[in-house]
Formats: structure tokens, C-alpha cells, sequence
């Protein structure tokens, strides 16, 4: 009985859609059923999604965060090598500035002696260094090659307390000794008459005397003065002008004509016909020669 029902009622519906009105009444009561049934599988892809979106930012965050890492290491890298690129650039500078043949070098050392003002540089004999070779960097003077051995060399540097050298005031020529205070940040002018014209920010620059350093090159500025009337000499100190602490790249200068193995030659300035005033080193009514003579002595103790 409920066949032959079931098989008329489809009869029915395939040709006369009879139906048609009872399956819309209950597709709308059975909506809300389908929509019920399908909250757990949506429930399950929403949360697969999730999972699997949360999963994916923390890979990309943590490799995000490595990239970053990188990128900061390159810059520090950067950053050097462009104080580098700097540094070599005012090196290169100055070396066109100095007439004699010049060799750049590397600091690769440092005494650590606090009593000794040396480093070491990473050229030696087989570059054709010699002792008592002249040493600046991009702004002075800084120092002497005081041994030489096949691959390095040290380097004394002027403000070592056993250092002096001749020096005169860019100004007005006035000449003095430089001598050395185991201290970086300045030296002492030594034998300068109390009346010498000598002002704060004098220039001051090495005179050419001694055996050592060529003339004209910047050792320091004045930048203290002081007067006592009961002592015969002034004291002076002067700030140099070569960075000792910080600079890292060096020239060796090879004087023009001397080749490599040989000293500078001693450059001594005309004594006659100069003008009248008081002597940075000896009193007025001392003669000239003896002035050089006291230089060449103080050279000698600082070689």
C-alpha cells in the first residue's frame, strides 16, 4: 500500500508537479536544520584557518625578525666602512699635501705601557722603513720609528715624556722645544722667554732642526699660556694636532732625494740677518750657535 502510494505521489510530481508547493513549505522549515548541521564543519575550517593563519605569521614574523637582524649587522658594517672610507680619504688628502714620498701604513698595536706613548704599525724593513723615520696621519705630526724589525716597526710618539723635538710658531717663527708629558692630549713648550710673543692659538709647527722632521708640518696649537715674573720661561702647552688616539691609518714620510734606508737630511735655517727680539731658547745675549747646539741636545736625549 504505502508503495503503490509512494509511486503515485512521484508519478504525480515528475508530470504534473504536484508537489512542488510541499517542498517549498518544507525547505523553509528545514533551512534552519541544514544550517544547524553545518555550524560544526564550519566551525572546524574556521579553526583549521586560524591555526594555520597563526602558524604562518609567527614563520613570517620570525623570519622577518631574522632579515631585520641581518640587515642591522650590514649596517653596523656599513658604518664602519664608511668611517673607514673616510678616514682614508683625508689620509689620501693629506698626503698630497706632503712633498716627499710617502708610504701608508696600519696601526696594529698599542704599548700598554701607561708610562710609554708607542704603537705599532704593520710595515717594516721590507718596505724600507729606518729608524728615526718621520710619522703623521690626516691632521700632524704624530711621531717617530724608533725600531724597525722585517714586518713592523714601532713608533714613538711626540707626546712621550722621552720625546722632544724643534719646533716654531707658524705666526711669527718664534722657534721653541716640543717636548713630550706621557699624556695624549698635550705637550709642553720648553726654553720660551717669558716676553716671547707667543698667544693662545698659535700654530705651532716643526722648525726643520734636528735631524728628524722636515719643516712645516703641524705639531699642535697653543691653547694655554702662562706668565710667571719670577720665572725666567713661560709655560706653554699646546694641544696636538694629529688625532694619537684615535687615528688608525698612518704615512711614513720618505724625504725627497734621501731613497728608502736613509735619514732626513738636516735642514738647518739661515741664523743671519734675523730679526732683532728675544730668543725662544737662549737669552738675547747668547750667540746663536749655542741655541742650536741646546736643540740638537734635547734631539738627542728623545732619539
Amino acid at each position: 500500500m504505502l508503495l503503490l502510494l509512494s509511486a503515485a505521489l512521484m508519478v504525480a510530481d515528475a508530470r504534473y508537479d504536484a508537489l512542488k508547493p510541499v517542498r517549498s513549505q518544507l525547505g523553509m522549515l528545514l533551512s534552519p536544520l541544514y544550517q544547524v548541521a553545518q555550524w560544526p564543519v564550519r566551525g572546524w575550517e574556521q579553526l583549521h584557518q586560524v591555526t594555520a593563519s597563526r602558524t604562518e605569521l609567527m614563520e613570517e614574523n620570525q623570519r622577518l625578525r631574522a632579515e631585520a637582524l641581518l640587515i642591522r649587522q650590514k649596517l653596523q658594517k656599513l658604518a664602519s666602512l664608511t668611517e673607514q672610507n673616510v678616514r682614508l680619504r683625508e689620509l689620501l688628502n693629506s698626503s698630497t699635501l706632503v712633498e716627499e714620498r710617502v708610504l701608508v701604513a696600519e696601526l696594529v698595536g698599542v704599548d700598554p705601557n701607561p708610562f710609554t706613548q708607542r704603537i705599532l704599525i704593520n710595515k717594516g724593513e721590507r718596505d724600507g722603513l729606518f729608524p728615526g723615520q718621520p710619522v703623521l696621519d690626516a691632521t700632524g705630526l704624530m711621531g717617530q720609528v724608533v725600531e724597525v724589525m722585517p714586518f713592523s716597526a714601532r713608533v714613538l710618539l711626540i707626546t712621550d715624556a722621552s720625546h722632544s723635538l724643534p719646533v716654531q710658531i707658524n705666526r711669527n717663527g718664534l722657534r721653541a722645544i716640543a717636548s713630550g708629558t706621557g699624556n695624549n692630549d698635550w705637550l709642553d713648550l720648553r726654553h720660551v722667554s717669558d716676553t716671547a710673543d707667543v698667544e693662545v692659538g698659535d700654530l705651532v709647527v716643526s722648525s726643520g732642526l734636528g735631524q728628524r722632521f722636515p719643516a712645516g708640518y703641524p705639531v699642535g696649537q697653543v691653547v694655554a699660556v702662562e706668565r710667571d715674573p719670577i720665572q725666567p720661561f713661560a709655560q706653554i702647552r699646546v694641544q696636538p694636532s694629529a688625532q694619537l688616539n684615535r687615528s688608525r691609518y698612518l704615512l711614513l714620510v720618505f724625504s725627497e732625494g734621501s731613497g728608502f734606508g736613509e735619514q732626513v737630511p738636516l735642514l738647518l735655517e739661515q741664523l743671519q740677518g734675523e730679526e732683532s727680539g728675544p730668543s725662544p731658547v737662549t737669552p738675547d745675549s747668547e750667540q746663536p750657535q749655542a741655541t742650536v747646539a741646546q736643540e740638537d741636545r734635547e734631539q738627542g736625549d728623545a732619539q
